[in-house]
């Protein structure tokens, strides 16, 4: 009798056959990126506007958005311990559900007038970002170290398609649901609901073999096995690595700075007379800053070394706290800081998430992607809501000072690595 395979082994893929899998499973990734991307863009372009329209207060208007932050910071975890245990596609399709969940809360609590609700739906509607999150790192798990970085961003990239469509057929589908007792602000997120269900059904059905479990089945057998796939021991994993330790402070700084600015960023537009076409083409700059050069940044990575485009991301984050920092009313120079702000973050990311992941067993790598995941979110969502205090005490300015102070350690941190010979090889 046939012994059965382990609960973390896959069907057997020859050599000769990964490559071919490689390339599958990332356009199933891909696919399913633009759709869960469509369907983020959708409700977040929304929530502000639907939460004064049930609580009729704007003061409360921001706290939709950041249950949305929050929640996907909490789901991150969950999420990473169930892929560490069975595999990315079921994490990934159990994150796109619990998405379309919260789009559905979203309506129900703006049918009723319920705030309470609205926020645990937004919280449940965070799921999508974790799931678009994690498919990043999905996208690795086939590829060597040579190829990683180029992998990352292909995934990322294809953000970009649902970010710039979502936010742009949010008013006609919500006037699809004008004369229903669904209300026209909160009808997109039935849309979005569709979106996530479509991306699941998608990972479910095409993300086979799954790529975690394959690559663990074709990786050597550690003496540790299996006792390093705990949160646990990711954490442990990155207390043991420098390389760890500098690409999570990486990505979560980057995502901090990022989100910090960029929040504030309409707020000071409009206190200089910006209209709202501007502030929305200002936005839309940011955006393609962020996700539509990264295959760019994802070579350099591959090409020149994870920690040279580190070095890059915090010039880039600098140079953009800068210009949009001292921009005062010149819109055109704010708008110039947002792109760069964007292609700065996506260098921050792409770079390491990649190093991230060449850094950890492979055993160890679900957890400590779940771990940066879920530092990254919370520290931006802290970020965030700092940032309309900053603002209202000290101004605009200030703000970006902040923003650039954080980028120095994770700088002094790269510039000591760099300067170390083995750092070459850990790059």
């Amino acid at each position: 009798m046939t012994p059965s395979l382990p609960r973390s082994a896959a069907p057997p893929v020859t050599a000769a056959e990964l490559p071919a899998l490689q390339r599958r499973t990332s356009a199933v990734l891909v696919v399913s990126q633009i759709l869960g991307g469509l369907g983020v863009a959708i409700g977040i372009a929304l929530a502000p506007m639907l939460a004064t329209e049930v609580t009729g207060s704007e003061a409360l208007s921001g706290l939709a958005p950041t249950a949305s932050v929050a929640g996907t910071a909490l789901l991150s975890l969950p999420l990473a311990a169930l892929m560490t245990s069975r595999g990315r596609r079921p994490g990934l399709v159990l994150a796109y559900l619990i998405g379309a969940l919260g789009g559905a809360l979203v309506v129900l609590g703006t049918m009723a007038r319920s705030f309470p609700l609205l926020l645990l739906g937004m919280a449940a509607f965070g799921a999508g970002s974790s799931a678009n999150l994690q498919a990043r790192f999905a996208a690795a798990d086939l590829v060597g170290p040579e190829r990683r970085g180029r992998a990352i961003s292909t995934v990322v990239w294809a953000t970009t398609i649902g970010s710039v469509v979502g936010p742009n057929i949010a008013a006609p589908a919500g006037r699809l649901f004008r004369g229903s007792p669904v209300p026209e602000t909160a009808g997109p997120y039935l849309w979005s609901a569709v979106a996530f269900l479509a991306a699941g059904l998608i990972v479910a059905v095409l993300l086979r073999p799954d790529p975690l479990l394959t690559a663990r089945a074709l990786a050597p057998r550690s003496p540790q096995g299996e006792r390093k796939r705990s949160l646990r021991d990711g954490v442990a994993a990155v207390r043991e690595s420098p390389m760890a330790k500098l690409a999570l402070g990486t990505v979560t700084v980057s995502h901090t700075a990022m989100v910090s600015i960029m929040v504030m960023t309409p707020v000071h537009l409009g206190g200089h007379g910006a209209g709202l076409q501007l502030i929305g083409l200002v936005i839309s700059g940011h955006i393609a800053g962020m996700y539509a050069f990264s295959p760019v940044m994802g070579w350099l990575a591959d090409r020149f070394g994870r920690l040279s485009v580190i070095g890059l991301a915090v010039g880039l984050l600098s140079c953009a706290a800068l210009l949009a920092g001292t921009a005062g009313p010149r819109h055109g120079q704010t708008a110039l800081g947002l792109f760069v702000l964007g292609l700065g973050w996506s260098a921050g990311m792409i770079a390491g998430s990649a190093l991230l992941t060449d850094s950890v067993p492979q055993d160890a790598r679900a957890a400590v992607q779940g771990l940066s995941d879920l530092t990254m979110n919370a520290a931006a969502g802290i970020g965030g809501a700092s940032a309309g205090v900053i603002v209202a005490q000290w101004g605009y300015g200030p703000l970006n000072a902040i923003g650039a102070a954080l980028l120095l350690p994770v700088a002094a941190l790269a510039l000591r690595r760099s300067m170390r010979p083995s750092s070459a090889a850990d790059a």
